[in-house]
């Protein structure tokens, strides 16, 4: 377990580090492999392989690590590289079920499959919660952050039986509202900023190579296989955003609302594309 995760009975306000998100980065040591178990994977230019939720990857080894795990992107799985839990798995892992893994114990893994990708949907929200706790323009937002912050971490402490009636989606839908309003207020802080609404877009290809969308709306917007060279996108709501093959070499992310690490590694950069300090460069950029 993460050293500032909470465990049973300590004081609420320890619940979430408001400062460190390093309990919602993956920690693949600590968890018993639930990504390569519990999804399903469609063999296309992301997955070599078809496989059906349940029911293990045949690359995950005994110790649940992934065997070809250096090889991923060269032996057709750059799918898995992309993937982030958000801690998901290891919470489930060691907390949820207590350290107890679903090969010593098959009579849990049906449930432990389930109870992931709930838990995984948990934790992004905190990602995201945590963020905007620490967006000084949102300061008038910050006390209904905090009870949704804690409400958040407070569900991914249920027990496991727990999360088969819980109403995630309700849930979700509560905090993308707050979020929104968190963006409204930190974006409005873009001197002179024009209407640049790209809320769900189609921009798939488009050519924005040296384009100042500081403050822009890209809320569930299609950057497939977009230019955005040297873009400037500081301040620009990317929750949602498809990467994917986006050119982002040169491209100033630095202070972008709701990046998240599975965005970055969907696309392309280089050593000169600015990123957030939360966030690191994808090793398969420098190749």
């Amino acid at each position: 377990m993460p050293d500032n995760a909470r465990r049973p009975g300590t004081d609420s306000t320890d619940r979430v580090d408001r400062t460190d998100r390093a309990a919602l980065r993956a920690d693949c040591a600590s968890c018993f492999g639930l990504c390569c178990v519990a999804l399903t994977l469609t063999r296309s230019a992301d997955f070599a392989i078809n496989k059906e939720a349940g029911k293990p990857c045949r690359n995950l080894q005994e110790d649940f690590r992934c065997g070809i795990h250096t090889d991923l992107r060269t032996q057709g799985f750059p799918g898995c590289t992309v993937y982030d839990c958000f801690g998901a798995g290891q919470k489930v892992s060691r907390e949820t079920f207590d350290g107890q893994d679903w090969r010593q114990a098959p009579q849990t893994a049906q449930q432990m499959f389930q109870v992931f990708p709930v838990m995984r949907q948990l934790h992004e929200l905190l990602w995201y919660l945590t963020e905007a706790l620490s967006l000084d323009a949102a300061h008038p937002l910050h006390g209904e952050i905090r009870r949704g912050l804690d409400e958040t971490d407070r569900l991914t402490r249920l027990p496991a039986d727990a999360f088969t009636d819980l109403d995630v989606a309700a849930h979700r839908d509560d905090v993308a509202g707050l979020l929104l309003r968190t963006s409204e207020l930190v974006r409005a802080t873009v001197p002179r900023r024009k209407k640049r609404d790209h809320r769900g877009a189609d921009l798939i290809g488009a050519r924005l190579k040296g384009a100042d969308l500081r403050g822009a709306d890209l809320r569930g917007a299609y950057l497939i296989a977009a230019d955005l060279t040297g873009a400037d996108l500081r301040l620009a709501d990317l929750i949602g955003a498809d990467f994917r093959d986006a050119q982002l070499s040169g491209a100033d992310l630095t202070g972008s609302l709701f990046l998240t690490q599975a965005q970055l590694n969907a696309a392309r950069g280089d050593a000169a594309t600015k990123l957030p300090s939360s966030l690191s460069r994808p090793t398969h950029w420098d190749r």
